[in-house]
C-alpha cells in the first residue's frame, strides 16, 4: 500500500484550472519531486495532499485511506513562507506546535533538545526567533516540520536562506528521514537538489502533468547536446568541426562544446587527439534544469 496516492486530481476556482488531472505515488522511504514554474499548480497539490483544501475532481489516498482529520499528526510540513512567530521563544513555540501534533510537553521538549544538538544550536532553546539570523530562522523552521517524526513530509523550498554548510546539513537530514522510512515530497527551485535527492519527479506546467517518471529515464528521453573536453594544451579548430554549434572556455579549464548530435562527439574526439593529450572527453547526459527549461519554456524564479 503507497504511503501516498494522487489520483487525478482537479481543483478549480471560478474559470480558473488551478490543478487539472495530476496524479503521483511516493513510495515509503522516497522523496518525490513537485516541479513547476510559478503558478503551474504545485502550491495547490501540496495544499490538498495537506488537507488544507479538497479537490473538485479525484482523490488522495494515505496508506489507502482518504484524507481524516486524524492524520494531520503524522504530517510535517514545510512552507515556503515561513511562518515562526518572532518574539516567541523558540522552545515555547516549538513545543506547542509539536503538543498540536499530539505529542505530550515532555516528549516535545526532549525532541526540541535533542535536535538543537544535531543541528549545533543548543543555545537557541531560549531564544526569541527574532533574536536568530535568517538562516537559523529557517533552521528551527525544519525542526518545528520534523520534530513530531511525521510519516509524510511535505517539504516546499526547504535549504531556501540556507548557506551551502547548512543546506548540506540539511540534505543529510532528509535523507535521513528518507533512509528510516520518511515519504517525502519535495518541491524546489534549484534542480540540481532535486537530482541528487529525488528519484522519480513531476514537472507541472500551467496546471497540467508535463513531464512524470523517473529521472534516470526522463533524461533518456532528451538528446545529449554537451560535450566536456578536457586537454593538456590548447585545441584549435573545434569550432569548424561538423556538428559543432558552440564553444565555450571553461574557467576551470578545458572546453564545453554545444553538438547537433551525440554523432558528432566522435569527431571532436579524433581531433582533439591528434593535438594534445586528453585528460577528459565526455557527452553530457542533460541536466535537470535544461530539460525543464526545454519542457516548460520559460524562466522560471
Amino acid at each position: 500500500m503507497k504511503p501516498l496516492v494522487v489520483d487525478r486530481v482537479v481543483k478549480q476556482y471560478g474559470d480558473k484550472t488551478a490543478v487539472n488531472g495530476i496524479s503521483l505515488e511516493v513510495d515509503r522511504g522516497e522523496i518525490y519531486g513537485l516541479l513547476g514554474a510559478n503558478g503551474a499548480g504545485k502550491t495547490t497539490t501540496m495544499r490538498m495532499v495537506l488537507g488544507l483544501i479538497f479537490p473538485d475532481e479525484g482523490q488522495i489516498l494515505y496508506d489507502g485511506k482518504p484524507y481524516a482529520k486524524e492524520q494531520l499528526q503524522r504530517i510535517g510540513y514545510l512552507p515556503e513562507e515561513r511562518g515562526l512567530y518572532p518574539k516567541v521563544k523558540v522552545s515555547e513555540q516549538l513545543v506547542y506546535l509539536a503538543r498540536l501534533k499530539g505529542m505530550t510537553a515532555s516528549a516535545a521538549d526532549k525532541s526540541l533538545k535533542n535536535w538543537l544538538e544535531r543541528f549545533n544550536v543548543p543555545e537557541y532553546y531560549d531564544k526569541r526567533v527574532e533574536e536568530l539570523s535568517k538562516g537559523n530562522q529557517q533552521k528551527i523552521q525544519f525542526i518545528a516540520t520534523i520534530i513530531h517524526s511525521p510519516q509524510l513530509l511535505i517539504l516546499d523550498e526547504a535549504f531556501s536562506g540556507l548557506d551551502p554548510v547548512n543546506v548540506e546539513l540539511l540534505k543529510s537530514t532528509v535523507k535521513e528521514l528518507r533512509d528510516n522510512g520518511s515519504t517525502i515530497l519535495f518541491s524546489t527551485h534549484r534542480m540540481e537538489h532535486v537530482e541528487e535527492l529525488c528519484r522519480n519527479i513531476t514537472i507541472l506546467h500551467r496546471s497540467n502533468e508535463q513531464v512524470k517518471g523517473s529521472l534516470k529515464e526522463i533524461k533518456g528521453r532528451f538528446p545529449r547536446e554537451r560535450v566536456r573536453l578536457t586537454a593538456e594544451s590548447e585545441i584549435t579548430g573545434l569550432e569548424e568541426l561538423p556538428g559543432v554549434l558552440g564553444v565555450k572556455l571553461l574557467e576551470q579549464g578545458g572546453y564545453e562544446i554545444r553538438i547537433a548530435d551525440e554523432a558528432s562527439g566522435r569527431g571532436i574526439l579524433h581531433h582533439a587527439m591528434s593535438q594534445s593529450e586528453i585528460s577528459r572527453f565526455e557527452i553530457m547526459e542533460p541536466t535537470l534544469n535544461e530539460i525543464f527549461i526545454k519542457t516548460v519554456g520559460e524562466s522560471h524564479e
